[in-house]
């Protein structure tokens, strides 16, 4: 928040940028300003409407200091602008009219991320997925064309079918939106909600006889998930979680009481004694996908499961030399606790 003095002895008047019209409690009327080409430390004289309880709409001059200020970024440049708006999109009463998805849509279409390097994008794509909402933001992507640019991975998962929890047809992109959404609602951390982006990033181009499986779905994301992580240069604890998250996350939904064998393979495969919190991650994420489908509810049922197969094989010391050992007596561990057979069909 900025703040104009327009004359001595008076109080100052708070004032916003015309640009994000998310910035606006009340929503007025706004203007795009022209930008410059490219950014000076000159100061520049930048219009602003005024919003106070005695002057609205009125516009103001005053001179900017684009060097010294943060928000000289944004002004003099149209696409963090353009960014910053559809991330604003995913806070509390932040959903964008038609109006200004519009006008974002005219400047991507004018080309301004076109040069725009995706590691610059990285800030505002974190803001919008640590949002209360990041679905809205994500709409604001696709549907200003922004996400054809910088994650056209994604962009390229809407309209393809995949079965929901009850067997029926959901897009995969929409249940992307509703992934984001379950994880903020969990207060999931940034890694959980970045990984819950890009696990279904193999299914863009499966098969048109398969659908709505996805077979080998997993060959083909985890490469995608590589590039992606390149591209944002993200921290390598993001792309450990989103690497596992593509490779293991369907084979947790299936996990079953009668298969305790594959259950142990399954956490060890996962690492989940060793790294205990990056599990718990990906089961955030599990759940989250879980219940991002229609009609699912709170729960998740494999929760419990994995939970009592965990606590089965506490007593069992990590670090034996012998790993087909150690296997053997997880699984006897964990058929014990589930009362199911030691070993069953081979994993799929």
């Amino acid at each position: 928040m900025l703040r104009v003095w327009p004359a001595m002895g008076k109080m100052p008047e708070i004032v916003k940028w015309t640009a994000p019209k998310l910035l606006f409690p009340c929503r007025p009327k706004w203007r795009w300003p022209e930008y410059p080409e490219k950014r000076s430390s000159a100061p520049r004289l930048i219009e602003w409407i005024v919003v106070n309880a005695t002057s609205r709409g009125e516009t103001r001059q005053m001179e900017f200091d684009y060097a010294s200020s943060p928000l000289g970024v944004l002004i003099a440049c149209p696409a963090a602008n353009l960014l910053r708006i559809a991330s604003l999109a995913a806070a509390p009463d932040g959903e964008l009219d038609a109006e200004t998805v519009a006008r974002l849509r005219c400047e991507v279409e004018r080309g301004v991320l076109d040069n725009y390097h995706p590691l610059d994008a990285w800030p505002e794509l974190a803001r919008g997925l640590m949002g209360e909402t990041p679905s809205r933001m994500l709409r604001a992507w696709r549907e200003s064309g922004a996400l054809a640019i910088l994650l056209p991975e994604i962009d390229a998962l809407f309209g393809v079918p995949q079965a929901d929890n009850n067997g029926e047809l959901v897009d995969i992109g929409e249940h992307l939106y509703a992934v984001a959404d379950q994880l903020a609602k969990a207060g999931a951390p940034l890694a959980v909600r970045y990984a819950g982006l890009l696990y279904n990033l193999g299914k863009a181009d499966s098969p048109l006889q398969h659908l709505p499986s996805h077979y080998r779905h997993v060959e083909r994301g985890l490469p995608r998930v590589q590039v992606v992580c390149a591209r944002f240069h993200v921290a390598p604890e993001f792309t450990e979680l989103a690497l596992l998250a593509t490779a293991e996350l369907e084979r947790i939904h299936r996990a079953a009481e009668m298969r305790a064998g594959s259950i142990a393979a399954l956490l060890e495969r996962v690492d989940a004694f060793a790294r205990p919190a990056r599990f718990e991650q990906l089961m955030s994420l599990c759940a989250a996908d879980y219940r991002a489908f229609p009609g699912a509810g709170n729960g998740y049922p494999k929760a419990r499961l994995i939970e009592t197969a965990l606590q089965a094989c506490a007593g069992i010391a990590p670090d034996s030399p012998d790993a087909e050992a150690r296997l053997e007596l997880r699984a006897i561990a964990i058929a014990r606790a589930l009362r199911s057979e030691r070993w069953a069909s081979p994993e799929e």
